[in-house]
C-alpha cells in the first residue's frame, strides 16, 4: 500500500502542475483547447487528490507519522511540488 501511495503522491503532483500549465500557458493562447483539456485533467486531478488524502489516512499508522507530520502531509496536497517532497521525505519502506 505504501508503494501505491508513493505513486499517487507523484501522480497528484504531476496532475496539479498539468492543470497550472493548462491554465497559465494554454488558456491565453488557445481558449478552445483549454476548455477541451480542462475536464479530463481536472477530473483526474480530483480523483488523485481524494486518493492522496484517503491513502495518507490509511497508511498513517504503518508509517508511524505523528500529528505534526500528518498535518504536513495533508497540507502538501494543496501546494504545488509539495507532494514530491512528501514522497521523498516521509514515505518509508516502499
Amino acid at each position: 500500500m505504501t508503494k501505491l501511495f508513493k505513486l499517487i503522491a507523484v501522480s497528484e503532483g504531476i496532475s496539479y502542475l498539468v492543470l497550472f500549465f493548462n491554465m497559465l500557458v494554454i488558456k491565453p493562447s488557445h481558449p478552445e483547447l483549454y476548455k477541451s483539456l480542462l475536464f479530463p485533467f481536472g477530473m483526474a486531478h480530483g480523483l488523485l487528490f481524494i486518493s492522496y488524502v484517503l491513502f495518507a489516512v490509511m497508511i498513517r499508522k504503518v508509517q508511524n507519522w505523528n500529528l505534526k507530520q500528518f498535518a504536513v502531509i495533508q497540507v502538501a496536497s494543496l501546494l504545488p511540488f509539495a507532494t514530491f517532497y512528501v514522497e521523498r521525505k516521509y514515505v518509508k519502506n516502499a
